[in-house]
């Protein structure tokens, strides 16, 4: 069976993406072929694409994606032909008509919630919930934080912040992406182009600082995240949205108050599949209480050479997702 598929065969800018016709196989042990319905658009796209990380190529591209069952292979439990399902983790190929991947990273999906919700929030809604359930498990009293707040994973953090009764301090780029981040529940906005962040931080603190930073962003803002943080306070360091976080001297924690550093990822945090399934279940009640609402941008699966243009340009607010 054929479908169209993104492929890239070198490293580079969004023009390495090539649409294919490739072969999909019947699913083996363990696996389902899911017909996605949408598929979700990350900057850990961009990572694999660039080399970032480095993988055999060719390659497909995406980690995030809905659709329905179309094939169930041998021993498979708990999902049946037709199954509603969605997925955030697992091998590349999200960006498909039609793929095989393991059982074990697909979750059902609720139908009060959309194929286009469910792509657009997977990977970055699973993502804020190991960071503020997992991580630093935030209780409701804790002033926070979060870089990149009118991003795709920063509008659910500020809704998720928002629920826990949690203060988060977002960054961003512009007075208009600050007006979206309080909108979906930010305390308090810093523009990072007229605004020194510490300064603001300790204003808004009243000189406590904060006990956790959570920074998507990498290398531009390591060392102002470094200077947000209390004694012993956590650096919560789970992306390169500017580049690789590299040459990091150890001394520098110790000097700033004895920090933690970590540099968490999905894939551990989904692991087994009983944590994948209690996480999804968080996530999914929050989407269904609307206490968590997606904004989605739509392109054609044609187009992602476009979206990932304007993902890594900032032009972005929300989720973008794939139509195949």
């Amino acid at each position: 069976m054929k479908t169209t598929a993104v492929r890239v065969s070198r490293y580079g800018g969004p023009e390495v993406i090539e649409l294919q016709e490739v072969e999909v196989p019947d699913p083996g042990p363990g696996e389902v072929r899911v017909r996605n319905r949408a598929i979700g658009v990350n900057f850990l796209d961009i990572y694999f694409r660039t080399g970032l990380y480095p993988s055999q190529l060719p390659i497909g591209l995406g980690s995030e994606g809905a659709g329905e069952v179309e094939a169930v292979g041998p021993d498979v439990r708990g999902l049946r032909v037709g199954d509603r399902v969605a997925y955030g983790s697992g091998p590349v190929g999200a960006y498909a008509g039609l793929r095989c991947m393991p059982a074990q990273h697909v979750v059902a999906l609720p139908k009060a919630i959309s194929f286009e919700q469910a792509a657009g929030v997977m990977l970055k809604g699973l993502t804020v919930q190991y960071l503020f359930r997992q991580t630093y498990r935030l209780q409701g009293t804790e002033t926070i934080l979060f870089h990149a707040a009118a991003g795709g994973v920063g509008l659910i953090a500020c809704q998720w912040a928002r629920a826990l009764g949690v203060k988060m301090i977002g960054t961003v780029g512009s007075a208009e992406k600050g007006k979206l981040a309080r909108l979906h529940g930010a305390w308090e906005i810093i523009d990072y182009t007229r605004e020194d962040v510490v300064a603001r931080v300790l204003a808004l603190t009243q000189g406590a600082k904060v006990p956790v930073v959570y920074d998507g962003v990498g290398k531009d803002t390591w060392e102002r995240s470094l200077d947000c943080l209390q004694a012993r306070g956590l650096m919560v360091s789970y992306g390169n949205a500017s580049g690789p976080v590299t040459g990091v001297n150890l001394g520098i924690l110790a000097q700033k108050g004895s920090l933690y550093v970590t540099r968490p990822t999905l894939a551990t945090h989904v692991t087994p599949r009983s944590r994948l399934e209690e996480s999804a279940s968080e996530l999914f009640g929050h989407l269904q209480s609307g206490a968590i609402r997606v904004e989605i941008a739509r392109y054609p699966l044609a187009q992602a050479a476009q979206a990932h243009t304007d993902l890594s340009s900032r032009r972005t607010t929300g989720s973008s997702v794939l139509i195949p």
